[in-house]
């Protein structure tokens, strides 16, 4: 994924502001930021929801918006909340997007895996916040994605649905699967990513490594992200 001096404007302000950024295939790259940086923006353009106002975007070699009907098959999006609808039971919405994929994943193996056995034949708009999430991961998954964009993937979830949905993105990489995550939990970026990029003001101020943005774990990713990301302090008279 290719992303070179991208701008995105909502009438006359820009949410992105000339962002670039790469990442490499087969690698857990998570991009952080505060509320309005620009994150779910910058990705909704990866996405081919977002138009870009300038610049170059290419997932899998592909625009976005241009090639989006080429590009939508080879992809995975877990979306923040949503995705289903209100009424549609759990395995139903499961199955039928299952059968959107030439080879999708095995579902009776999924659905043991993330625990959707017990809420199956619930509608979607009774699932529990967790159920819901598990639920929208096996959504973005089940077609094999080449690529992966997962937003807020825990954000809900008990600790042992927390560290299954950690060991899937592992899993997912180790198949050769690309992951683009947004989190606010920076311990789940440290330890799911080769890759971190942190987004201010619609750009990318930092990137690297968590053990390089962390000085070989002389500080915690949180701390530097805190230094990074902090409003600048206002002159006492």
């Amino acid at each position: 994924m290719e992303i070179d001096n991208l701008v995105v404007r909502y009438g006359e302000k820009a949410a992105v502001n000339g962002l670039s950024l790469t990442v490499t295939g087969g690698t857990v790259a998570s991009v952080l930021g505060p509320n309005g940086a620009g994150k779910t923006t910058t990705v909704e353009s990866c996405e081919g929801f977002r138009r870009p106002y300038s610049g170059r975007v290419r997932v899998l070699g592909l625009d976005p918006v241009a090639d989006h009907d080429a590009l939508m098959p080879r992809i995975g999006v877990m979306l923040q909340e949503g995705g289903a609808w209100s009424g549609v039971r759990a395995l139903e919405m499961l199955r039928y997007v299952a059968t959107l994929h030439t080879h999708p994943l095995d579902i009776p193996a999924l659905v043991e895996r993330l625990d959707l056995g017990t809420c199956g034949r619930t509608p979607y708009r009774r699932l529990s916040g967790g159920q819901k999430q598990r639920l929208s991961f096996a959504l973005a998954i089940v077609g094999r994605p080449e690529v992966a964009f997962l937003d807020e993937p825990t954000t809900g979830l008990d600790p042992h649905g927390r560290r299954e949905i950690w060991q899937l993105i592992r899993d997912l990489r180790d198949d050769g699967v690309t992951v683009v995550l947004t989190t606010h939990a920076m311990d789940e970026a440290e330890q799911l990513s080769d890759q971190v990029h942190v987004v201010s003001a619609g750009k990318v101020i930092a990137s690297g490594s968590p053990d390089e943005l962390t000085e070989h774990h002389t500080k915690s990713l949180e701390d530097v992200y805190l230094a990074l990301t902090a409003p600048p302090k206002r002159e006492t008279r």
